[in-house]
C-alpha cells in the first residue's frame, strides 16, 4: 500500500513563488511564449500519469521482478503497457528541442516530471532515466546519417537507450576498460561514423535488453587498435540491438542481475560478440562525448533521491497520524479535550522531530534542485553569452552535489521513514520498506557518492575557486535582499540573513584553512571530501530555506505559510547545527589517518 500522491500544490510553489521560473523564461526565447498556467498543465498531467499509470504497478513489479531466458528479458506485468502510454503523451519528448522533434520545455519541468515518477516507481524510471542523455550525445556528435536514423526514434521514445561504460575489472576506473571496436575497412580513415565491430562484455547495464520498445540504442566505451592507455583511448560507438536491415546484431544479454532493490529494472551483463556500430564522435574522444549523457544522468540521480525522500515522508506522515500509541506528553491546542484513549504517534515528541526532519529537508531539497535545473536552462538557452557562462559554472559545482547529498537524504530518510511505523515499515505493506531497498542504488551508480565528492572538492573548489565564489555570491546577494525585506514585528527575515551570513563565513574559513594544509598533507581533500560535500549540502538547505521563508512572507495561503515557516524553522534549529562538526573536521588541519591496510 502507498500513500503517495502527487505534491502539485508545494511543486508550483517553489516554481512559481519561490524561484520565480517564469521571469526566467521570459527571458530566454526558447521559452519566452511557456507561462506559469502552461507549465501548471503540464505538472498535473505528469502527476495524473505518474499516480495513475506507474504508481499501481510499483509494489507488484517489485515481487514480480524481471525474468531473463535465452537473451530475452520480460519486464513485469504492466510495465510495456505503461510505456506505450507514456510514448503516446509525449513524455520523452518534452525536453528535446523542436527541430529534433521535441517539445522544446525547460529541464525544470522535466526534472519535476522525473521527481513524481521515482516517487511512485523507480524501477520503472530507470528505462527512460538514460534517454535525455543519449538524446544530448546523439545531438551533438552523431554524422548526419547517424543522426537522420537514431536521434527522431530517441526523442519520441519509440527506442530506448543504455550506457555501457563498467566490466568486472573496471568500475569507476574507465581507464581500465578492455571492450574493443575495430574499424569494419582496414583501409578507410577512423573518423567519426566510420563502421566498426565491438568485441567485449559490459556489466550493471541498465535496461540492457527489455520487452518494451522494438529496438535498443546501445552506446558503448571501447578501444580502438592502438589506442592509448587510460581513459584517453577510449571511444564512443553506437551498436543497435536491431540493425537498419532488421538483422539482429551481436549485442546479447547474458544475464540479469538479481538485485537488493529496483527489481523491475532489468540490470544486464551484457556481452558484445563483433556487434555492428559506429563510432559516435571523435575517435578516442569517447569520455568526452559519453560525459554528456553522464552529466545528464546525475542531475537525474539526484531527483532520484528527492523523489524517494518526498514518498517516504507521505509514508511516514500518514502512518504517524493514525496510528494510535500510548499518551504523548503534550497534546495540540486543537485536541478534542474529550479525547481519553492513545494518541496519535505524530503527537509524540521523538515521532514529530523524526518527520520534521524530513519535511525540512524534502522542501529544501526541492529548492535546491528545481534551482539547478533553472540555472542549467540558462546555461543553454540564454540569449546573453556571459550569462550562459557563468550559470555553467555553478550547474558544474552543483552537480556532485546535488548526485550525492540528495541521493543521501533520500536513502536515509527513507530509513528514518521506516523506523516511524515500527514493524509494519519492515513488511511489504506499506510500501517504505521498498522505497529504502530502491533508494540505495542511487548513492553508488553514475559515480559514487564519494566519487562525487571528491570530483566537488578537488576539481570544483580546490582547482577552481572562482566557481565556489559564485555561489558564495548568491548567498551574499539573497542576504542583502532578506536584510531589505520587511517582515513585521517577527524578525524571521532578519535571523535567516544571520544565518546564512554565518554559513558564507564557515564555508570561506574552512575553505581557506583546506587549501592551506593542502601542500603539507596532500591527501587531507581527499579524507575530507565526503564531509566537505555534506557540509555544503547543508549550506544550501540553509539558503533554501531562507529563501522559503521570503517567499512565505507573502503567502495567501495561510496554512502553507505557517507550514513553511514550522519546517524552516526547524531546519535551521535543528538540522543545521547538526552540520557543523563537518566543516570543523574540514577546516582541522591535524587531522589525519595512521593506518593503511596491509
Amino acid at each position: 500500500m502507498s500513500t503517495w500522491t502527487p505534491p502539485l500544490q508545494r511543486m508550483q510553489f517553489v516554481i512559481e513563488q519561490v524561484l520565480d521560473a517564469p521571469a526566467s523564461w521570459r527571458e530566454q526565447p526558447d521559452f519566452a511564449d511557456l507561462d506559469a498556467d502552461t507549465a501548471r498543465e503540464v505538472l498535473e498531467q505528469a502527476g495524473r500519469f505518474a499516480h495513475e499509470v506507474i504508481a499501481p504497478i510499483n509494489g507488484s513489479g517489485d515481487t514480480e521482478g524481471c525474468r531473463w531466458q535465452a537473451n530475452a528479458v520480460t519486464t513485469p506485468a504492466g510495465y510495456p503497457a505503461a510505456w506505450k502510454a507514456f510514448v503516446e503523451g509525449g513524455w520523452p519528448s518534452l525536453p528535446c528541442a523542436p527541430e529534433d522533434g521535441g517539445q522544446g520545455l525547460p529541464s525544470l519541468l522535466n526534472a519535476a516530471l522525473y521527481e513524481m515518477l521515482v516517487s511512485a516507481n523507480h524501477a520503472w524510471t530507470m528505462y527512460p532515466g538514460l534517454l535525455h542523455g543519449a538524446y544530448e550525445a546523439i545531438r551533438h556528435h552523431a554524422v548526419p546519417e547517424l543522426r537522420a536514423r537514431y536521434l527522431p526514434k530517441v526523442v519520441s521514445g519509440e527506442w530506448l537507450s543504455t550506457m555501457n561504460l563498467t566490466e568486472p575489472q573496471a568500475g569507476s576506473d574507465l581507464g581500465l576498460t578492455r571492450t574493443r571496436c575495430e574499424p569494419v575497412d582496414a583501409d578507410a580513415p577512423v573518423v567519426n561514423g566510420a563502421a566498426v565491430t565491438v568485441t567485449g562484455n559490459k556489466i550493471f547495464i541498465s535496461g540492457g535488453d527489455q520487452d518494451m520498445t522494438d529496438n535498443i540504442v546501445h552506446l558503448v566505451l571501447a578501444r580502438l587498435p592502438g589506442a592509448p592507455a587510460g581513459t584517453k583511448g577510449l571511444t564512443l560507438v553506437l551498436v543497435p540491438k536491431f540493425m537498419p536491415d532488421g538483422r539482429r546484431n551481436a549485442a546479447w544479454c547474458d544475464g540479469i542481475e538479481k538485485k537488493m532493490g529496483i527489481k523491475g529494472s532489468a540490470t544486464a551483463q551484457m556481452r558484445f560478440d563483433r556487434a555492428e556500430g559506429w563510432i559516435l564522435g571523435e575517435p578516442n574522444a569517447g569520455l568526452a562525448a559519453m560525459f554528456l549523457m553522464m552529466n545528464s544522468a546525475r542531475l537525474h540521480v539526484g531527483m532520484q533521491g528527492l523523489g524517494h525522500l518526498e514518498a517516504a515522508c507521505q509514508i511516514a506522515t500518514g502512518y504517524a497520524r493514525e496510528r494510535l500509541q500510548l499518551r504523548a506528553p503534550a497534546r495540540p491546542a486543537d485536541a478534542d479535550p474529550a479525547h481519553k484513549g492513545p494518541d496519535p504517534i505524530a503527537w509524540h515528541p521523538a515521532m514529530r522531530r523524526t518527520l520534521l526532519d524530513l519535511h525540512a529537508q524534502c522542501e529544501g531539497a526541492r529548492v535546491m534542485a528545481y534551482w539547478t535545473a533553472i540555472l542549467l536552462d540558462e546555461s543553454e538557452h540564454h540569449p546573453d553569452a556571459t550569462v550562459r557562462k557563468e550559470r555553467h559554472e555553478l550547474v558544474a559545482l552543483l552537480t556532485p552535489i546535488l548526485k550525492a547529498f540528495l541521493t543521501h537524504l533520500g536513502h536515509h530518510g527513507a530509513n528514518e521513514a521506516l523506523g516511524v511505523l515500527g514493524g509494519h515499515g519492515y513488511v511489504h505493506d506499506w510500501g517504505i520498506e521498498q522505497h529504502v531497498r530502491d533508494s540505495r542504488i542511487a548513492l553508488i551508480y553514475e559515480g559514487t557518492n564519494e566519487i562525487q565528492a571528491i570530483d566537488l572538492l578537488m576539481r570544483k573548489v580546490l582547482d577552481r575557486p572562482q566557481r565556489l565564489e559564485a555561489l558564495l555570491d548568491v548567498f551574499r546577494g539573497e542576504i542583502e535582499t532578506l536584510r531589505a525585506t520587511p517582515d513585521g514585528a517577527t524578525g524571521t527575515l532578519r535571523t535567516w540573513a544571520e544565518t546564512l551570513a554565518d554559513e558564507v563565513e564557515t564555508i570561506t574559513t574552512a575553505t581557506a584553512a583546506l587549501q592551506a594544509s593542502r601542500a603539507a598533507a596532500p591527501d587531507r581533500p581527499f579524507l575530507v571530501a565526503d564531509d566537505y560535500l555534506h557540509a555544503l549540502g547543508h549550506s544550501l538547505l540553509a539558503w533554501s530555506w531562507a529563501r522559503l521563508a521570503r517567499a512565505a512572507l507573502n503567502d495567501t495561503d495561510t496554512a502553507r505559510r505557517d507550514w513553511l515557516h514550522t519546517v524552516t524553522e526547524h531546519g535551521r534549529t535543528w538540522l543545521l547545527p547538526a552540520a557543523r562538526w563537518r566543516w570543523q573536521r574540514v577546516a582541522d588541519a591535524t587531522l589525519a589517518l595512521g593506518w593503511i591496510p596491509a
